[in-house]
């Protein structure tokens, strides 16, 4: 590996802790970059995941204060993220690596879709807190299933999982948006968690690339915590959207 192509990877890394933070797409940036410097795509996705499980940790601690008197509800919604976690990272270790290239363009092009479409998703969450009313703790009881699939196709790729997991919790939950983003944070770092423990166990890791990820998105994830919040939101969907596009071209005229 190149001192450049070390750099490029350090860097994604970094970018991807902060909107994973934020925003919950990272993966639309860690992953296309892998691929560029010709990693194999199984591979570049499990060694993503696994770099990324420090930043997911450290967009937790960043977000600590906002997850006060919310316990209950993250050890129950764990339980989903947790099993549909595994169920995702077992699905990617099982089925055949042709499936896996043949399904990624599909999940790259819905992950664009979500980030273009997170503005209108927020709105509507906002609009959905406005009339809320009489929801219990844990939420509707559709938010415990959905937060499940959600790690399912976590587990699995994981690009723009923080979009669906705010949709869900922010339909489902009467809560306000900032607090369920801390949320958002501690279920997508089980579902990241449990499938590179896996990951590690039975795949094939390139552990440069997880390890320079990694670096890069702890600091990342620290960046989003405190001053990503202010970072212009369209500026962040056209980076990632232009380098999601960029990867699925890739993939088509490959």
């Amino acid at each position: 590996m190149s001192l450049l192509e070390a750099t490029a990877i350090l860097l994604a890394g970094l970018a991807a802790g902060t909107i994973n933070t934020v925003v919950g797409s990272g993966t639309l940036i860690t992953f296309p970059t892998l691929l560029a410097f010709g990693i194999p795509p199984v591979t570049a996705n499990v060694s993503n995941t696994i770099g990324l499980v420090p930043g997911s940790i450290s967009g937790v601690i960043g977000y600590r204060r906002e997850l006060a008197g919310q316990r209950s509800r993250v050890l129950r919604l764990s339980v989903g993220s947790l099993v549909g976690g595994l169920t995702g990272a077992v699905l990617l270790l099982v089925l055949p690596d042709d499936a896996f290239a043949a399904i990624v363009p599909v999940l790259i092009l819905l992950g664009c879709v979500l980030v273009v479409l997170q503005p209108r998703v927020s709105a509507w969450v906002a609009r959905r807190h406005d009339a809320a009313g009489g929801l219990p703790h844990h939420g509707a009881w559709w938010v415990w299933p959905g937060v499940l699939l959600t790690g399912v196709y976590g587990g699995y790729f994981g690009a723009a999982q923080g979009v669906l997991l705010m949709a869900v919790l922010g339909i489902g939950v009467d809560e306000s948006l900032q607090r369920l983003n801390a949320v958002k944070n501690v279920l997508a770092a089980i579902v990241n968690g449990v499938a590179g423990l896996l990951f590690i166990v039975l795949a094939d890791v390139d552990w440069r690339v997880a390890a320079l990820i990694a670096v890069g998105s702890v600091i990342g994830a620290q960046i989003g915590a405190t001053v990503g919040r202010r970072l212009p939101a369209a500026a962040l969907r056209v980076v990632i959207v232009v380098v999601g596009v960029a990867a699925l071209a890739s993939f088509l005229l490959g």
